[in-house]
């Protein structure tokens, strides 16, 4: 059973005693509320969000522990909670962002909203625990948001090397840091620059964030604090819970259905998955010929924080994984809200799907892998993985290449995935020599962003219509610029022939980290015309001058 934290001490069991026998009683502090649990061999995370129903834990990766989006303080210091047995924080104090004081709460949320350090939301209670454990862990102490002239709070570097623990997918680390610096008093909280559009029917940073995320998104400050109505945590309590089983994961028959998420994966047989030393190997062959430029992509995991999910109650509307944002197209096509309408309706009870980290790298949509050669005059040919709409989005940049779609063995594709196909065919095309870095890339949505790529980092300019909003747009394309330098000098999985995904791990996917990230700086150009999404071509314009900058290698990632 699922019960919040009062004020009283509560005895709860870790998971259903008709499987698991009753172990012995735990006794810890959660958000200064004395809690007595039954240990069952689960972790603090499946107490925090299971029997405590404590929703800022967020779940991103678990059992694996390298995400950070599960993280609280222990006795103040930061803790992944998906890895912390429960019986190791016996007697002691655990705090999440629900126990920090409300002064706290607005602080930190105010400076994730005035730097746009909050996108989807989902990595972000974890990063601001990690961040309050840091401000606490310096030898100067914090008080009334100042320190004394010869008192500083940990510099950004050391916050940039707290966040090794995290990943954020969104925002590309540097407006997180820049939050950083306004909450603990560093960096004054900037100006924002919006204008007067407005659409009729929504607040303005809605309406931008909406354009660069490509699905309803939510500004504001519920964000950084993870309240946005993620699948998995508007679930009913008393819900059914769905892991995938040995068969397609659009078949609702091949899915292990059990009263806990605990019991559904004991049931499926779940074995966490691992990195592999295998190689990862561009999966399609060069066109012949003699070009200017040749390029070749490999398998790219899209990588959302929040792992795809959906619930849905008997003969009900299923509530789907897009509450607040899309992972830039990663799940707009997602099968989950019709596998768990047809459970809702086989079980008569409400059934959240849940896969895990593991399950949505084996079975999620990727970013279509290619392989082309480019000539000067803007010809060439481009091989890719057969996607609907991938055509079509070539041609809308580069009418030039002939784009022959072929059959490749692997994970499915989507043409929905940011900028996919066209950035390839900018950033080939670029190395040929059509296209010249530096210039504007033009977006099929009409947008137009130049990037700079070199030793003192990336330089961007976007214009995309009325801003609207100038400190979402600017986060979004950072946050852009960054995915286009990771895809470009790190990213990729190893698939082997018969298609099977063996890079199953957060920290297998080669996602740049904020230490690593170059600095970014995005100049907004005025423009009163018709809004329109930025950061897609911001992450081809960047995409393109990293490949030059990089010595335009033919192979992905160039290291």
């Amino acid at each position: 059973m699922t019960v919040p934290v009062t004020g009283h001490t509560h005895r709860m069991e870790m998971a259903s005693t008709e499987h698991v026998s009753e172990g012995a009683s735990v006794h810890l502090t959660v958000d200064g509320q004395p809690v007595e649990l039954v240990d069952v061999g689960g972790t603090l995370l499946d107490a925090l969000r299971g029997p405590l129903n404590l929703r800022s834990v967020k779940d991103g990766c678990s059992p694996q522990g390298q995400c950070g989006c599960c993280t609280v303080l222990v006795d103040g210091q930061p803790r992944v909670s998906c890895v912390t047995p429960l019986r190791r924080v016996s007697g002691r104090s655990v705090t999440t962002l629900e126990g920090l004081s409300d002064g706290d709460v607005q602080r930190w949320s105010e400076a994730f909203c005035a730097t746009g350090g909050s996108q989807c939301g989902f990595c972000t209670p974890g990063i601001i625990l990690r961040f309050v454990g840091l401000e606490g862990s310096a030898v100067s102490q914090f008080a009334n948001n100042q320190f004394s002239d010869n008192e500083v709070p940990p510099d950004r570097d050391r916050a940039a090397r707290a966040l090794h623990a995290h990943l954020c997918r969104c925002t590309g680390w540097q407006t997180v840091l820049d939050a950083w610096e306004v909450a603990v008093g560093i960096a004054p909280i900037p100006v924002s620059n919006q204008s007067e559009w407005a659409p009729p029917d929504g607040k303005a940073s809605d309406r931008r964030a909406t354009l660069e995320g490509r699905s309803l998104q939510t500004v504001g400050p519920e964000v950084p604090l993870g309240r946005c109505g993620f699948a998995a945590d508007t679930a009913p309590l008393d819900a059914l819970v769905a892991v995938p089983g040995d068969g397609p994961p659009d078949d609702p028959g091949s899915w292990v259905v059990a009263g806990t998420l605990a019991e559904a994966r004991r049931a499926a047989g779940k074995v966490q998955g691992r990195r592999t030393t295998a190689e990862v190997v561009p999966p399609i062959d060069l066109p012949g010929g003699d070009w200017d430029a040749v390029l070749r992509t490999v398998w790219v995991e899209p990588a959302p924080l929040e792992t795809d999910a959906a619930w849905c109650l008997p003969a009900g509307e299923p509530v789907g994984p897009l509450a607040n944002g899309g992972a830039f197209g990663a799940k707009v096509d997602s099968s989950l809200p019709a596998v768990a309408r047809a459970l809702a309706d086989a079980h008569g009870s409400p059934v959240l799907v849940a896969p895990s980290r593991e399950d949505i790298v084996r079975f999620g949509v990727k970013r279509p892998p290619v392989a082309g050669g480019a000539s000067a005059d803007g010809t060439g040919v481009l091989r890719v993985a057969r996607t609907p709409g991938i055509a079509e989005a070539v041609a809308a940049v580069a009418p030039g290449l002939d784009v022959v779609e072929v059959e490749v063995v692997g994970p499915p594709t989507s043409a929905a995935v940011r900028a996919a196909g066209w950035a390839e065919a900018v950033v080939l095309l670029t190395g040929a020599g059509a296209l010249v870095s530096g210039q504007p890339v033009v977006s099929p949505d009409g947008a137009e962003a130049t990037a700079i790529v070199d030793d003192d980092g990336i330089r961007v300019t976007v214009r995309c219509g009325d801003p609207i909003d100038e400190v979402v747009l600017r986060s979004f394309c950072i946050g852009a610029a960054h995915m286009a330098w990771s895809w470009i000098t790190a990213e990729g999985l190893s698939v082997d022939a018969t298609g099977t995904v063996h890079d199953l791990t957060v920290r297998s996917f080669g996602i740049v980290r904020a230490t690593e990230t170059p600095l970014i700086t995005v100049e907004v150009l005025a423009d009163s015309g018709r809004p329109v999404n930025g950061s897609d071509a911001v992450f081809a314009a960047v995409a393109a001058a990293t490949w030059v900058h990089r010595g335009s290698l033919p192979d992905l990632p160039t290291g």
